[in-house]
């Protein structure tokens, strides 16, 4: 039920209902833990991390191999979580990543492909635009093409998420802000602008606003702007019938990634866009000429006959650590409390993972899933 602050105990808060958020309060609820979720805004809302309509999954991850296991196991909670909700969320288009062969791009998702023995398409530059014929790229590029990537209907997914944990009797507070996080003798003491919540465990899960509840992670996290903006093709019959997949391209404009057609629209974006560190308070929202013309430059290069009038534009977060993965671990010296920032603009598709990982951890002490790589003890000490 969605009810108001009064002083109760719970099992376990999450703050935060993001994707993230939802995932593990949906994970929670039907382990039959006595689960409340705070939420200063709505879910789907626009300052944070988990809307803008699609979302990439792929199983070859040029980020690090390490990350593959995890995200096959969240294709199967997505398909799970499709059944019990009875809406479609996954949609496999391929996926189909381009760039020259060293790149930081083709060259990661190439050692994902060779660990993991994922299907995979080599193509070469002419292959890729007689295949995909929108496509204008130099000779030396390359594209992987993966049969299983595709893309996640973001709100649609944490709305879906949201519908579960409730019927699974989870307790939903919105419009309501967690003010602190205190650990407690017997667990956790959770401070909002209504009242004061105690639970044995609390996971953060608030994006952006971490580093307000958490100031001791402050120097290890990074709020920057993102935008994103839907297209009007020039001409829309060399994006039908499957011919753009959810794509990646590294150029030297930096690397893009873009899906097929939705209302006619194409939504393309920039990853890392600016790298502009903001505020998450008081960040501009509106997307302005500079945003616009980030975009852009590789859709006038790479993918002309999209690079047709901008019919809408959104802004979004990425919360960053200096390695660019996540953090989901217990802090120091409050074991109590766990931090879930599955970050750094790449941590959507792994939310039903993730979620399970954390219930595990707080329900049983441990996880079967390998989320060493995301300790808070490496910034302490260099990383491989």
């Amino acid at each position: 039920m969605i009810g108001t602050a009064t002083m109760a105990h719970f099992d376990v808060v999450v703050c935060g209902l993001g994707v993230t958020g939802a995932a593990a309060l949906h994970a929670f609820a039907s382990r039959g833990v006595r689960a409340l979720a705070i939420e200063r805004f709505a879910p789907g809302h626009e300052r944070g991390s988990s809307h803008g309509e699609t979302r990439v999954i792929r199983l070859g991850y040029f980020e690090h191999p390490s990350y593959v296991p995890l995200v096959r196991h969240a294709y199967a909670k997505w398909q799970e979580i499709e059944k019990a909700a009875a809406v479609r969320l996954l949609h496999v288009t391929g996926t189909l990543e381009v760039g020259p062969l060293a790149s930081t791009l083709v060259a990661g998702t190439w050692a994902s492909i060779c660990q993991h023995g994922l299907p995979f398409e080599l193509l070469g530059a002419g292959e890729v635009m007689q295949q995909f014929p929108a496509f204008r790229i130099p000779a030396e590029y390359v594209g992987v093409l993966q049969p299983q990537g595709g893309y996640l209907r973001a709100e649609a997914s944490v709305a879906a998420l949201f519908r579960l944990a409730q019927q699974n009797a989870a307790e939903i507070r919105l419009g309501e802000t967690v003010r602190e996080i205190a650990p407690t003798a017997g667990g956790v003491r959770v401070t909002t602008d209504h009242g004061t919540v105690e639970a044995g465990s609390a996971i953060v899960a608030a994006g952006a606003f971490v580093k307000t509840l958490l100031p001791q992670l402050a120097a290890v996290l990074r709020v920057t702007r993102q935008a994103m903006a839907w297209f009007e093709p020039l001409d829309p019959s060399l994006f039908s019938d499957g011919r753009l997949p959810v794509f990646l391209m590294e150029s030297h404009h930096g690397i893009h990634y873009g899906f097929p057609p939705q209302a006619g629209l194409i939504k393309i974006a920039k990853h890392h866009h600016a790298d502009e560190t903001v505020d998450p308070e008081t960040y501009d929202t509106v997307v302005n000429a500079n945003d616009e013309a980030l975009i852009r430059a590789a859709l006038a290069e790479h993918l002309p006959a999209a690079n047709g009038r901008m019919i809408r534009a959104k802004t979004c977060l990425y919360t960053k650590t200096p390695d660019g993965d996540f953090i989901l671990d217990r802090l120091p010296g409050a074991p109590q409390i766990v931090v879930a920032s599955p970050c750094s603009g790449h941590g959507f598709k792994f939310a039903p993972a993730i979620g399970e990982a954390l219930a595990e951890l707080v329900t049983t002490g441990a996880t079967a899933h390998d989320i060493s790589r995301f300790a808070l003890s490496r910034f302490a000490a260099p990383r491989t």
